[in-house]
């Protein structure tokens, strides 16, 4: 998805952005964003897996060799196993990494939600991602932007298959502000703390856009986590 309305970021200030670079089943190329939540592995979306994926962390102009990178392979891509590409559901996925990734100023895991505390209508929450500036526009330096969590009814009025109790609803609709296809899998972080995953919107990009919602999946997250 792309970051529209949105403006460069401070280098490095989303220390737990992670670039993936996905060949596809059918052997296209995709990128995708992640987030770093343990050494070893990254969230994404479901829909961004692949036959091989390459993870880069702590990178800021993705074309770049910056000396604040490291690099990776996904070791294994461990889709939600309720996955449905028709209706976009449950569009989670963890990427176990070949290698640790070691904490430095420009690498480091964010926070996941706890139990208590939800994001509620109002909100404001932060997006980066390297995705479209605009139609046809790629960007190579992270972007971010600040998005509003919206009441549910703004999705389900608009998407067929928007499901609260797993989704999040993000985009004031009045403002030219949106993620868009290039951040894909990329983090809603509200107050430091990872609460949705870019998912997918309307193919203009214009607001509001559908975002997973972590909090609903962190019992599989812990349980696939500790199972390697």
């Amino acid at each position: 998805g792309e970051i529209i309305g949105g403006r460069e970021a401070r280098p490095h200030s989303h220390p737990y952005m992670a670039f993936l670079r996905i060949q596809s089943p059918n052997g296209r190329r995709l990128s995708c964003g992640g987030f770093l939540v343990r050494n070893d592995f990254v969230l994404t979306a479901a829909h961004c897996w692949g036959r091989t994926i390459t993870v880069i962390m702590g990178a800021h102009n993705i074309q770049r060799q910056e000396r604040t990178q490291q690099h990776t392979r996904a070791l294994r891509a461990i889709r939600h196993p309720g996955y449905n590409p028709q209706t976009t559901r449950n569009d989670i996925m963890l990427v176990q990494l070949a290698k640790r990734m070691r904490r430095t100023s420009a690498v480091r895991p964010v926070a996941l939600p706890r139990r208590s505390g939800s994001v509620r209508p109002g909100n404001r929450c932060t997006v980066a991602g390297w995705g479209l500036l605009g139609l046809n526009r790629r960007t190579n330096k992270l972007h971010e932007v600040q998005l509003t969590v919206q009441r549910d009814s703004r999705c389900s009025n608009r998407f067929r298959f928007y499901d609260s109790q797993t989704q999040i609803c993000v985009g004031n609709p009045g403002q030219r502000k949106s993620a868009f296809m290039g951040d894909s899998g990329g983090p809603l972080v509200c107050n430091g703390v990872a609460q949705g995953i870019v998912s997918y919107g309307s193919r203009s990009g214009t607001p509001p856009a559908v975002f997973t919602r972590v909090k609903s999946f962190m019992p599989w997250i812990n349980r696939t986590m500790r199972r390697f």
